[in-house]
């Protein structure tokens, strides 16, 4: 809390001293009590975060903020904006749908102070995301890193085991949990209240990039690298070795058709009261462990030697800096100077910082702080993001049409694992290109 606060006094009197250039738009009018929308799929607690990361621009500034979060917003949004009911500013999660957006000729292009900002806060990649027919339009806010395995330390030292290295490594591991608890080593959620298989995707993503490599991955985002080519089809290969195990999979839950009706987030719960000793997800899933308590009915502790921890996704050669992440991007419907403000704040390492200080979340801003981040976890990954070395691509599902992406992917990998035969389920999400 007292972090939080301290952010939050910086951050105004950061903005306080921006404010001297000018609060108020070239006619001179104030913008105190101009309201600018944002909606988004953010909800919750989460949002209640979002909320409050404006507190002290509104204090400084007298521009009111209103975040509306909707469950349902990705597939709301384009009606929404081709009807005429835009917010002033919407948070989108895929930049496919955010070329969609783009598409319907609504999207302002990012203003010249919002481009300032990104050019001196986020990699070239991360820009490149919100760039379409070399117009810059919507600037990164959030980020999340997709591939971490979950895991117990306690169990891991009981058991005599340490953590992978390689994908071999960790296929070993599997086989060693498994004939030590004579349970099956992993848990797995693919449903969702948005749209059930995305979880699946991830794990496909992060195999086609430790696999084949970035070239491979941004060749199939790109869609010169097929479904049914031999480098996807051997990453559902190799996905396949766990999630279609019988013997390793679903702790905690049942068999690998319960896969399909287990919420992505449920896996939280059985990882922290020691009933699943593996599960593949991403950095968001900390939050998760906030509500759900250990076998001792305590909250577990996110730590190296804590209650739960999680390393990334190894690679098929050790040392391997490779992740996949995902993010959202801060759009505009309006150029009203009162958006120009808020597009502007977001776009800083100042709104980072009380962001990610709120807890719960990670940014990939070059010059955000990640000693705010909310636990040692946190700020590992952010730290992971923010080093140079790293080789980072965004999520391929998102990247993709959404016809694809958002579509064919996600129901091919619900029918995958109700047990459609691989090349089938390749072939059908090849198909959503068609559509």
């Amino acid at each position: 809390m007292l972090t939080a606060l301290s952010v939050a006094a910086v951050t105004t009197i950061a903005l306080a001293g921006c404010a001297e250039g000018g609060d108020e738009p070239a006619d001179g009018a104030s913008l105190e009590g101009e309201t600018v929308r944002i909606s988004g799929g953010i909800t919750g607690i989460e949002a209640e975060n979002m909320q409050k990361s404006f507190d002290a621009f509104t204090e400084d500034t007298g521009i009111i903020v209103e975040y509306t979060g909707d469950k349902a917003f990705e597939g709301n949004i384009v009606t929404k904006v081709q009807g005429g009911d835009a917010p002033d500013i919407a948070i989108v999660p895929q930049p496919g749908l955010l070329k969609t957006l783009v598409d319907t000729g609504e999207v302002k292009p990012a203003p010249e102070g919002v481009e300032k900002n990104v050019d001196e806060n986020w990699s070239p990649d991360w820009k490149a995301y919100g760039t379409f027919d070399d117009v810059f339009y919507t600037a990164p806010m959030l980020a999340n890193i997709k591939g971490y395995v979950w895991y117990s330390p306690a169990s891991f030292e009981e058991w005599g085991v340490e953590v992978p290295t390689t994908w071999d490594e960790m296929l070993a591991l599997t086989a060693t949990i498994q004939e030590k608890t004579g349970k099956a080593p992993w848990c797995a959620g693919f449903e969702s209240e948005a749209a059930s298989g995305w979880p699946g995707t991830d794990w496909i993503e992060d195999l086609v990039l430790r696999q084949s490599g970035p070239e491979v991955y941004d060749q199939w985002v790109a869609g010169d690298v097929k479904f049914t080519d031999p480098e996807i089809a051997d990453a559902f290969d190799a996905v396949g070795e766990i999630l279609l195990n019988p013997e390793w999979v679903n702790a905690g839950f049942g068999d690998v058709a319960s896969i399909n009706s287990t919420a992505f987030g449920g896996v939280a719960a059985k990882v922290a009261d020691g009933s699943c000793p593996l599960t593949h997800q991403a950095s968001f899933l900390s939050a998760n462990f906030l509500d759900v308590q250990t076998a001792a009915g305590e909250t577990p502790v996110v730590a190296p030697d804590g209650d739960v921890y999680a390393f990334v996704l190894p690679g098929f050669e050790a040392d391997a800096a490779t992740i996949e992440v995902g993010g959202e991007f801060v759009t505009a419907f309006s150029d009203d100077a009162a958006t120009v403000k808020v597009l502007e704040y977001m776009s800083t390492a100042e709104w980072a910082d009380t962001r990610v200080g709120l807890g719960g979340n990670i940014s990939a801003n070059l010059n955000a702080d990640p000693s705010l981040a909310s636990s040692e976890f946190l700020q590992e990954a952010m730290k992971l993001l923010q080093d140079p070395n790293t080789t980072v691509r965004f999520d391929a599902s998102d990247l993709m049409p959404a016809t694809v992406g958002s579509g064919s992917f996600w129901r091919g990998m619900v029918d995958w694992i109700d047990g459609k035969d691989t090349a089938t389920v390749l072939s059908d999400i090849q198909a959503g290109y068609e559509n």
